[in-house]
């Protein structure tokens, strides 16, 4: 990423959102489950590791920190522990309230929670709708929380207009929709305008998980960051955070897309062997989400061959996976119906005769296929 040179750099800002530190996973096993939820806190270490390799002079949070409001002591004690075990005294972090993790009187952010009471001096939560603070000489913060799960006002309005005269840098911090995606139910909603009309030269917002500049032409970026990990299957550009360089000649900030996921979340469905033996090769299956959905129709030895790939892709008790998490959906994984010719020709009379009679079942096909698969590996068991 080329960043402006420093002498002509008044500021220089990280902007991060929708963390949603304690989301849960249901879908998935528990193993996968742990997995997912520990990477949302590992992710976080990673963006404020970021922001000491960029150097930037302070880090903005737009909302949704937590999945809840109230999250369980385990998340909001990691957070706090990956806060005090650095030393930031000049770069100030602030964490912005969202509709999943509103400021209420029982909420992790109100002052007497043991989570607000543990934060270092530099880090500030944005806990009242006049929230403002001097980054520096040159810049100023403007931010409004979320107070609760829904609302219809526009928090980024609710800032203050720039005064005559006032020539710092500007900038908002507020979370919530814009309306420039298609039927989208706004929560909290955003005007297009809002970073223009209110005098700012970048405005921060969090909610939608991917990366998305939603006033490309406009002087004053309005962006969302996105999530930083993503939260489930479908969330395109989640795995940024932006960086955003201030010069001093006024100009229109830079902004840079920059990726801190390690997973990638992947929909993949198989229709035939050859796909299915080929994403035993595929690139970055240890960090990669994946749900897998079967839908062929093969022999009874590449039905074998075809669980004991699922068993390499997702592993065993007794094996590691080669996908670091995985669904497997085997619903219409179907073996055709199989006759005495595809076992070998030593077996004997009995079992072939009783292969011939499920291989001619009218009433009960499904379950005469079964039987014969089951028979099939017996067979191979023994060899």
């Amino acid at each position: 990423m080329t960043l402006p040179e420093e002498e002509d750099m008044a500021l220089k800002i990280l902007h991060t959102a929708d963390w949603h530190l304690g989301l849960r996973f249901p879908a998935f096993d528990d193993a996968d489950q742990l997995k997912l939820t520990r990477a949302r806190l590992e992710v976080v270490d990673r963006v404020l590791g970021e922001a000491e390799t960029f150097a930037v002079d302070a880090v903005l949070c737009a909302g949704d920190l937590f999945d809840d409001a109230s999250p369980e002591p385990e998340w909001w004690n990691g957070l706090l522990n990956l806060f005090t075990k650095r030393s930031w005294p000049n770069r100030p972090v602030f964490l912005l309230p969202g509709n999943h993790d509103p400021i209420t009187a029982k909420s992790v952010y109100e002052a007497s929670h043991p989570f607000r009471r543990g934060l270092p001096s530099w880090v500030h939560v944005v806990d009242r709708p006049d929230f403002e603070f001097e980054i520096n000489a040159d810049s100023v913060l403007y931010a409004a929380p979320c107070t609760s799960r829904s609302g219809d006002s526009d928090l980024a309005m609710s800032l203050p207009s720039r005064q005559a005269g006032d020539e710092r840098i500007r900038i908002g911090l507020v979370h919530g929709q814009t309306f420039d995606i298609e039927g989208c139910q706004a929560n909290f909603p955003i005007a297009e305008e809002a970073a223009v009309k209110r005098g700012l030269d970048y405005l921060a917002i969090g909610d939608t998980h991917g990366y998305r500049e939603v006033t490309p032409n406009e002087s004053a970026p309005t962006i969302y960051p996105g999530a930083p990990e993503p939260t489930k299957f479908s969330e395109p550009d989640a795995g940024h955070v932006a960086i955003v360089c201030f010069r001093r000649t006024g100009r229109k900030p830079r902004v840079a897309q920059h990726p801190v996921g390690c997973w990638r979340w992947r929909d993949v469905k198989c229709s035939d062997m050859e796909t299915l033996r080929n994403l035993r090769h595929d690139d970055g299956l240890a960090t990669t989400v994946m749900r897998l959905t079967l839908d062929m129709s093969v022999s009874l030895r590449e039905y074998e061959e075809a669980n004991a790939i699922l068993d390499e892709l997702k592993g065993t008790t007794a094996a590691h996976g080669r996908v670091g998490v995985m669904l497997i959906d085997r619903t219409d994984l179907r073996h055709q119906a199989a006759t005495v010719d595809e076992f070998p020709d030593d077996i004997p009379e009995v079992l072939q005769k009783a292969i011939e009679r499920l291989s001619n079942d009218p009433e009960h096909p499904e379950i005469a296929k079964r039987a014969i698969y089951h028979l099939y590996r017996l067979v191979h068991a023994r060899k």
